[in-house]
């Protein structure tokens, strides 16, 4: 699982006649609006109900200028096999879904979601690591979402938006950033560092989701909450980046280890996966989509609980 990724400075970089522009992972809104109108650049607006963060009819009510629009929740970024929700969709399909979005290889994507929440700020990151996970590296996601692009006073659109003509998008499966079970199960056994991206009461086995058998984490994990360094400001929802490193600290973690960071169903474990690998600088670092749901589809795996201590699924089940 070992993959090394080469963070670009923020800012625009000029790079031969395609002028890619390179951004940092997380950008902000100023750059943003800089940057519109550069025939390069797509701004991907994937608000859902997430967080309450709307739909098409909202994006077309307000939205940033030249956006396009393609729902997190309904329009195939994740799907359910074998009755594990989340999982990434076969390449194929991704790429017939963002080439139908209008982008090619030589656009850089800006990922907006809502900004209305914490959740909603992993429907950017798994949309993030989907283009990442596809050998797409031009990516990057704004900052406070479209509730912070407007709270700030920037221009807002509104109307039927008209729908982008299609691309070829061509993609092949980084398969170092999608962690399986089976790489998971060796990850625990070689001790690496397995990052628990959930809410601590489902850390501790408090709290359980409907999609995982039982509730408890993958023993040796550490909890670093999805939500921990994203603060509100005027109604928008911010990823603090100091915050977050200093709370990767905190936790004893190795930048330079293999990490793996899970939760329920993969998304956020992608906003995990975009902390600790983006901002975090952890660039060894990758996410189990399948996260408990599938850890806990096996009786014989075990699990930890706070009270107590590691036990199977098995025994839980019962």
């Amino acid at each position: 699982m070992k993959y090394h990724l080469l963070l670009a400075a923020g800012g625009l970089a000029f790079a031969g006649p395609a002028l890619a522009m390179h951004p940092s992972p997380l950008v902000e809104a100023d750059w943003l609006e800089e940057q519109l109108g550069n025939d390069d650049l797509v701004v991907l607006d994937v608000r859902s109900s997430i967080d309450d963060g709307g739909d098409r009819d909202a994006f077309e009510a307000a939205r940033i200028p030249g956006s396009r629009y393609s729902s997190y929740t309904d329009d195939g970024w994740r799907e359910e096999r074998d009755g594990v929700a989340g999982l990434m969709p076969a390449v194929d399909d991704l790429k017939t879904l963002i080439g139908g979005l209008g982008i090619d290889n030589g656009d850089t994507v800006v990922v907006v979601s809502a900004g209305t929440g914490p959740t909603d700020f992993g429907s950017a990151a798994r949309v993030y690591w989907t283009f990442k996970a596809l050998g797409h590296d031009e990516v990057t996601v704004l900052n406070g979402g479209f509730a912070g692009w407007e709270a700030q006073g920037h221009e807002i659109a509104s109307g039927a938006a008209e729908p982008p003509m299609a691309a070829d998008f061509e993609g092949d499966l980084r398969e170092a950033l999608l962690a399986t079970t089976e790489d998971v199960e060796a990850a625990r056994e070689a001790g690496e560092q397995l990052v628990d991206a959930r809410p601590p009461a489902f850390f501790a086995g408090e709290t359980q989701s409907p999609a995982a058998r039982v509730p408890g984490t993958i023993p040796g994990s550490v909890n670093l909450p999805h939500d921990g360094a994203l603060v509100e400001r005027d109604g928008a929802y911010y990823l603090e980046p100091e915050t977050l490193k200093a709370n990767i600290e905190a936790l004893g973690l190795d930048p330079e280890a293999p990490t793996v960071a899970f939760c329920n169903t993969g998304h956020w474990a992608a906003s995990g996966w975009f902390q600790l690998s983006e901002v975090g600088g952890m660039d060894n670092a990758t996410m189990y989509d399948g996260s408990m749901a599938a850890w806990t589809r096996d009786d014989a795996r075990p699990i930890q609980l706070a009270e107590r201590g590691t036990v199977t699924v098995g025994d839980l089940a019962e």
